[in-house]
């Protein structure tokens, strides 16, 4: 569910590329080579943000799609370590934009939101970008469905509409299913999650003893210690074996199967650890499966205080 194309009019990939590990956990080599099998796997939308690897994803980014400009959605995130203000987001889409070495960014997203900052003056910002051809596309990121609503509203408001949002959203992190993904719906907000393999919590590897942010980031450790969480993925490799593919696959697949989800965000470190999530652009499942594997986690209890009838 999107009206968002690349500049040539091509629709978008039903999958996104993040480049967030460029110059950071994925080396100049490594960046390219996922760069490289994105492409050949068909993918046509990408993201970055001006706070990933202190500018060096944008950098790596815009290199390596300078030749395939026309074909590509391009989308980064405004600074979000000061404040939301229309200095700010003019300021970090320039730096940006030459980082990315392009006069026009596809998707600018408003990186989180900004409780101090009016939405009004962050978004009358963002529309005067797109009036001016500096952008097409507004996006939101991390923002509750409450605060969707008042984007949306106040991009009415402006003439304009927010045509995107990017949450978090994984088999064990469903909360977007209660308020946000429905809302999008409503709203006809195109849905880009991020973290489908919940920080590599869904690839297994964890109940190999594996490394990764889990335990090398508290903030992801913190996110994803749950016990139950923890279980949901030591049974996901088992069910990936029964339908011969990988935990990886399914968790991507089953994230891009809700009905409110445009393309999930899929990430790693190296080309071969990208093989998996690339997989689910092909991977068939049926009803049957999808509600196997959501039976491994736990629902989030619904947007409402009568939980006797829900």
């Amino acid at each position: 569910m999107t009206h968002m194309t690349a500049p040539n009019g091509d629709p978008i990939s039903p999958l996104c590329f993040g480049a967030m590990q460029f110059g950071g956990t994925a080396n100049d080599m490594a960046s390219e080579e996922m760069y490289e099998a994105c492409r050949a796997a068909g993918l046509n939308f990408f993201d970055t943000a001006y706070v990933y690897t202190e500018g060096r994803s944008e950098a790596m980014l815009g290199r390596y799609a300078q030749a395939d400009r026309d074909k590509l959605l391009i989308a980064t995130k405004a600074a979000y370590d000061k404040p939301s203000t229309r200095q700010t987001i003019l300021n970090s889409f320039e730096t940006s934009r030459e980082r990315l070495g392009m006069d026009m960014i596809d998707l600018l997203y408003l990186h989180r939101f900004d409780p101090d900052t009016p939405l009004q003056d962050s978004l009358e910002t963002l529309a005067e970008l797109q009036t001016a051809g500096k952008i097409r596309y507004i996006g939101i990121s991390n923002f509750a469905a409450w605060q969707v609503m008042k984007a949306q509203h106040i991009a009415r408001d402006l003439g304009t509409r927010i045509d995107v949002l990017q949450p978090m959203y994984n088999l064990v992190k469903r909360q977007a299913e209660v308020e946000i993904l429905p809302a999008c719906i409503d709203q006809e907000i195109a849905v880009c999650p991020y973290s489908p393999l919940g920080g590599g919590l869904l690839t297994g590897k964890y109940a190999k003893q594996g490394t990764g942010r889990l335990k090398d980031d508290h903030r992801y450790e913190a996110r994803y210690n749950v016990d139950w969480m923890h279980q949901a993925a030591a049974d996901l490799p088992k069910l990936a074996a029964e339908h011969n593919t990988t935990a990886p696959t399914l968790a991507v697949a089953w994230a891009a199967r809700h009905p409110g989800v445009t393309a999930p965000i899929i990430s790693a470190r190296s080309a071969e650890q990208l093989k998996p999530s690339l997989a689910a652009l092909n991977f068939i499942m049926s009803d049957k499966l999808y509600d196997e594997i959501t039976n491994l986690s736990l629902a989030p209890a619904p947007a409402t205080d009568r939980l006797e009838e829900a």
